[in-house]
């Protein structure tokens, strides 16, 4: 495993975000899913699931308030990203829209029907999935992105390529609920990957590519 931290090139205006990560239930979700798959049960699923349906109705308006810098950096900055690209927990699709705009073909995968639901169909096909049992076949993903997303390696490993990359984005870095570090993030995917990573404006991101 490598990790290779960049330079900076967009810093931070106004004023910092809110932490509304510290102390947030999914924080610790986070941590326990990507550390142990068999950590998502059926039960622990319902609820995410729960919170993101109940909250669908005015995420865009919470989200308009949020740069996506960190998405557009990491893909300017993290290497070639192959295609095909699946998002997963694409939203209502903040992260999407930055794909389409830059030419990716997506596939944008939720827990959460009442997310998808809100996404424009135009930008991506949507599919509704859990991801710790991703519905595509081994080896057939190019890119797999995660903007504000729980980590399920052992899926993600399954269905990307040999070449396949990880593009891994908090919008609003350690203040994100959902949020593991570039450094964590290099740790739970192991020595059979190379970690680029940065900052930009308040979010960080990371775009790992495995080794062939």
């Amino acid at each position: 495993m490598t990790l290779q931290q960049l330079p900076v090139v967009i810093p931070p205006e106004g004023e910092p975000p809110q932490d509304i990560g510290t102390g947030h239930p999914m924080r610790d979700v986070t941590e326990r899913v990507a550390e142990d798959a068999g950590a998502w049960t059926p039960e622990l699923a319902e609820f995410v699931r729960g919170i993101f349906d109940e909250i669908a109705p005015r995420w865009e308006a919470q989200i308009a308030t949020e740069s996506d810098d960190a998405t557009a950096d990491a893909l300017e900055r993290g290497g070639v990203l192959p295609e095909p690209v699946l998002e997963l927990g694409a939203g209502t699709g903040a992260g999407t829209r930055r794909l389409h705009a830059q030419g990716y073909e997506v596939v944008a995968g939720d827990l959460s029907v009442e997310m998808l639901s809100r996404l424009d169909p135009a930008i991506a096909s949507r599919v509704r999935l859990d991801a710790s049992r991703l519905p595509f076949p081994d080896g057939s993903v190019g890119t797999v992105v995660c903007v504000n997303m729980l980590l399920f390696r052992q899926e993600v490993e399954r269905v990307l390529r040999p070449d396949g990359a990880l593009v891994w984005v908090n919008s609003i870095g350690e203040c994100t609920p959902i949020h593991l570090g570039a450094e964590r993030l290099a740790e739970v995917l192991g020595e059979d990957w190379s970690v680029t990573a940065s900052r930009a404006g308040w979010g960080t991101w990371a775009v790992a590519h495995r080794q062939g």
